[in-house]
């Protein structure tokens, strides 16, 4: 069990402790709340972050794996992958 510590979704997270939480720099949660990319709450001069808004925010990141073309899929039927290695000719001067 690790010692990272559990947080609720109504959890506000300091801009350090939302990049730990994201496993980036503060430097990259700091563009996010500049850029408004991600939701935040201003307490005075200081700046917090949701945990219910930084899981939206790496959900609607999330890029799902798009099937295969049917001509890719002729390809591998006929073992044809194109991984094999291909050589070029070499010009010869005339």
């Amino acid at each position: 069990m690790s010692n990272a510590p559990r947080h609720r979704g109504d959890d506000l997270l300091t801009v350090a402790e939302a990049a730990d939480y994201l496993t980036v720099t503060e430097r990259f949660v700091r563009r996010l709340v500049f850029e408004k990319r991600v939701p935040y709450v201003k307490l005075g001069r200081h700046v917090r972050l949701a945990v219910s808004d930084l899981d939206a925010f790496c959900a609607s990141g999330r890029v799902e794996v798009a099937p295969l073309h049917p001509l890719l899929l002729a390809r591998s039927d006929r073992g044809l992958t194109g991984t094999g290695s291909r050589r070029r000719r070499r010009r010869t001067a005339s």
